[in-house]
């Protein structure tokens, strides 16, 4: 028998979370490359070794997570702890806020998905189309209207719409570092070796309020949302934008807790929903033939929302979905990747919620869009109009 003492045990990966030194630059099109082949991009698979090329990765997630809140920061979007009254050194989650939120007569509010870190939709897009296509950036100078006040990062303060960016990704509590972090990240921290299995979680880990991705939804409405006159103006409009376990969250806490909401929630859009129509829990979900009552979720749900999902048709096309997601669905543009789905149509989202915002009375009709299925003379041959002989 072979007995290994821990000085024998291969060291784990190292890799500094540093541009330079993992040897890539950002060009001038805000493109993360490489420095010894600038025509390619991030390189996952370095080692034949899987442990390697995770915390090579995880080295430059971090690299794009500094960059990128460092340029939100610049937007005029603050940190801020949850649960409320959360100090530093504690168990938190930080989401972000800005400057105008105590204000601001309309909130649009992102909720994103489990495995996006704060500020990012979709690190696959970060290294094929550039930091602020990949991340929340230009979303957030589009909801906040930057550009059009001269790209003054504090102009945002004078107007009329504030922008709440949740964080249903890093909901673990890494307290070695004293921050939340992704399970992603988590299984790329530090090992004793690199032999080790990854840390274990205990309760030292779980953030009061904010353990999963529903609990962090309700934290944040009823955390931030519903300090009217307080964080938030007394009269302020929501709009919602939910992605994947983001949207899920959304759609049952509003379902449970509707009747308190109904008169602030002004329309919501969902990219890539995991959640279907008969999990809501209200009195229509399982009856796809009923007429929702007008005050009800299932009318709001119906009328004020809407769903993009994957598809190989032009955004905007109507796409089958309305009787899964309750809501007129549309394709995102985007066939292949559900990550990417959103960086593809929040435009759309945005213009849409504009739209409905300025038009509190819009009901969408419903559309109810037949999905093709080729059955190859199936229904036929059930029905006796046709007969199906079989070949020798």
């Amino acid at each position: 028998m072979l007995i290994y003492g821990e000085e024998d045990l291969p060291k784990d990966a190292v890799f500094p979370p540093d541009l330079d030194k993992l040897g890539y630059f950002i060009n001038d099109q805000d493109q993360i490359r490489q420095l010894a082949n600038p025509q390619e991009d991030f390189k996952f698979k370095i080692n034949k070794n899987d442990r390697w090329n995770e915390v090579q990765r995880n080295a430059m997630n971090e690299c794009v997570r500094r960059i990128v809140l460092d340029r939100l920061h610049a937007l005029s979007m603050a940190t801020v702890r949850l649960p409320p009254g959360a100090q530093p050194h504690d168990r938190h989650v930080p989401v972000l806020c800005s400057s105008n939120l105590n204000h601001a007569k309309r909130i649009v509010v992102v909720f994103g998905g489990s495995s996006q870190d704060l500020g990012i939709w979709a690190y696959r897009c970060v290294g094929a189309l550039g930091i602020y296509v990949g991340s929340m950036i230009d979303f957030a100078k589009s909801v906040l209207e930057v550009d059009k006040q001269g790209g003054d990062s504090d102009s945002s303060s004078c107007l009329d719409t504030a922008l709440v960016i949740a964080n249903t990704g890093q909901l673990v509590f890494h307290c070695g570092a004293g921050a939340a972090v992704s399970e992603r990240t988590w299984h790329a921290l530090p090992r004793q070796s690199a032999v080790h299995p990854p840390l274990k979680q205990s309760h030292r880990n779980i953030i009061p309020h904010n353990a999963t991705s529903y609990e962090h939804v309700q934290c944040v409405f009823e955390g931030i949302l519903a300090a009217r006159g307080q964080m938030v103006d007394a009269d302020a409009k929501i709009d919602v934008v939910g992605v994947a376990e983001g949207a899920d969250g959304v759609i049952k806490y509003l379902a449970k807790n509707w009747v308190k909401w109904n008169q602030h929630i002004s329309a919501m859009c969902f990219a890539e929903p995991h959640y279907r129509k008969h999990e809501w829990g209200t009195e229509h979900a399982a009856d796809s033939h009923a007429v929702p009552a007008k005050e009800s979720f299932a009318r709001f749900i119906s009328t004020r929302c809407r769903a993009y999902v994957l598809s190989a048709q032009p955004v905007e096309w109507p796409v089958p979905g309305t009787l899964e997601y309750g809501c007129n669905t549309y394709s995102s543009g985007e066939p292949m990747h559900s990550e990417a789905t959103i960086v593809s149509c929040w435009r759309n989202m945005l213009q849409w919620l504009d739209k409905l915002h300025a038009s509190p009375s819009y009901e969408e009709v419903e559309l109810i869009i037949q999905e093709q299925v080729e059955d190859d003379g199936w229904e036929e041959w059930i029905q006796g109009e046709d007969t199906i002989e079989l070949e020798e």
